[in-house]
């Protein structure tokens, strides 16, 4: 191997691993969110967490709790208000969003941004006032 060939193999190496660790929560680094980037891996994720296991509440390496910023444009995911045959069921809470479908709108310091869309969301959300969660 030449000494070119070398130097781009390695370039390309540290690109996938920041490109992996980027998609990953600071808080922690969850495995299946480390193996999201193999498209195999994928579908087993989406197909695990539409059968209702509670205990995944992440969507493409964002932890689905928190505090959340309502935007325009960039968002980090793209979100479709629903009545039924939801995704996630949301409780907007005024302090604390520490489990799993909680979130507090904020305006600044969000752990991840959101915009409400019409079509083509990546998760469907229905608002509830009690028991949030994946579905």
């Amino acid at each position: 191997m030449n000494k070119d060939l070398k130097i781009a193999v390695v370039v390309i190496a540290i690109i996938m691993l920041v490109a992996i660790f980027e998609n990953t929560p600071s808080q922690s680094i969850n495995l299946d969110d480390l193996m999201s980037s193999a498209p195999s891996s994928n579908i087993q994720k989406t197909s695990s967490a539409s059968s209702g296991s509670s205990s995944s509440c992440y969507h493409n390496g964002i932890e689905l709790k928190g505090k959340v910023q309502f935007v325009d444009s960039f968002p980090d995911l793209k979100i479709q208000y629903v009545s039924s045959f939801s995704d996630i069921n949301v409780e907007f809470v005024s302090s604390f969003p520490s489990n799993c479908g909680q979130w507090q709108e904020v305006s600044s310091f969000p752990d991840f941004t959101v915009q409400v869309v019409d079509s083509f969301p990546d998760i469907k959300v229905k608002k509830v006032s009690s028991f949030p969660g994946m579905n």
